[in-house]
């Protein structure tokens, strides 16, 4: 059984009720939990992916750490970043290298 996620309520639940009921309801209990369709593994690579290649470091780093509970691999990662280098650009990949290396030599 998957962690309910309850980030948004934690964070932001006095401060913005509905992001937080959205965030913690519909993209994780809804949109994450459809693990027929995608697994997490696959949800975690896709997200990093995206993060990285829009600079959102602060989201990427949470995004890693659940990676790596969702079986994400360090060789794995290190490949992604790679391969976005080329596409999302070479400073993107340093900053998330610095992060992956935090994340993945625990």
């Amino acid at each position: 059984m998957v962690k309910k996620q309850t980030a948004g309520r934690d964070h932001l639940g006095d401060f913005a009720p509905k992001f937080a009921e959205l965030n913690d309801d519909v993209l994780f209990g809804q949109v994450w939990a459809r693990e027929k369709e995608l697994s997490f593994r696959d949800r975690s690579m896709i997200t990093c992916a995206s993060l990285m290649s829009q600079g959102l470091f602060p989201q990427l780093e949470d995004h890693m750490k659940m990676a790596k509970k969702n079986g994400v691999t360090k060789e794995e990662m290190v490949e992604l970043i790679t391969h976005l280098a080329f596409y999302a650009g070479w400073p993107k990949a340093w900053s998330a290298f610095g992060l992956a290396k935090k994340i993945y030599t625990d």
